[in-house]
């Protein structure tokens, strides 16, 4: 779970933040704050991990608030110009965020926190379903099928549907972790191949079809898998 804090002076800005906050399970908001004055006391008082900043604020900016602190959380500045972005980066905040802040770039930024937070362990993806956003381990994803205008998910202990998104939109954002396309409908999770022929893959009690249109993909990973083989 990560704490974080609202700094703006603006309420609607704020209370869109605050909904984007709640969609995400593994955001907690644990205060508001309409200037620099009142963040830093929120910063003595709680431990932070996250911060969303804005930079226009009355009596001190953002980012001069951000300079004077000593030990600074990881920031996403919000903020209504981008005049401001080269400075922001600067301060080495996680991201720059203009307003009005769709929910879409926002979790695009949260992503990136919860990335770093990782700091090389368990890899994992952000699933959005059933409205709400949840955390899937990589090692634990089998497969993914193509339904129709839905993906259905298939872990190692219960599947998951995500409505409303494409195959090649993940097989994009899963490229080098592992995973491959074998046929239009279907994206496995390599490291769970158990055997396979020319005409599909089995991953445990799974078994998926190859698609004749993806077998460079196939067989690319075959021999990717007969250089670690032994014969007997």
């Amino acid at each position: 779970m990560i704490s974080c804090i609202i700094v703006d002076d603006e309420p609607l800005a704020a209370e869109l933040l605050e909904k984007h906050i709640s969609r995400i399970s593994h955001l907690k908001l644990i205060g508001k704050a309409e200037n620099a004055m009142d963040a830093y006391h929120l910063l003595q008082t709680k431990p932070v991990d996250l911060m969303f900043l804005d930079i226009q604020m009355p009596h001190l900016t953002g980012i001069d608030f951000l300079k004077s602190l000593p030990q600074k959380p990881p920031t996403i500045f919000t903020t209504a110009y981008r005049d401001f972005a080269l400075e922001g980066f600067e301060l080495e905040a996680v991201d720059y965020l203009l307003k009005p802040i769709t929910f879409e770039r926002f979790f695009k930024a949260v992503e990136r926190v919860l990335r770093n937070r990782s700091d090389g362990a368990e890899e994992f993806i952000m699933i959005r379903t059933e409205g709400m956003t949840r955390k899937v381990p990589v090692n634990e994803i089998v497969y993914f099928e193509s339904q129709g205008n839905d993906i259905k998910l298939v872990l190692t202990n219960h599947e998951i549907l995500i409505s409303k998104n494409k195959i090649g939109d993940l097989e994009t954002s899963l490229s080098g972790k592992g995973f491959i396309r074998i046929h239009r409908s279907f994206m496995i999770n390599s490291q769970l191949v158990t055997a396979f022929n020319t005409h599909e893959v089995a991953l445990g009690l799974h078994h998926i079809p190859v698609g004749r249109s993806y077998k460079s993909e196939f067989d690319a990973f075959v021999a990717g898998l007969s250089k670690g083989s032994v014969n007997p």
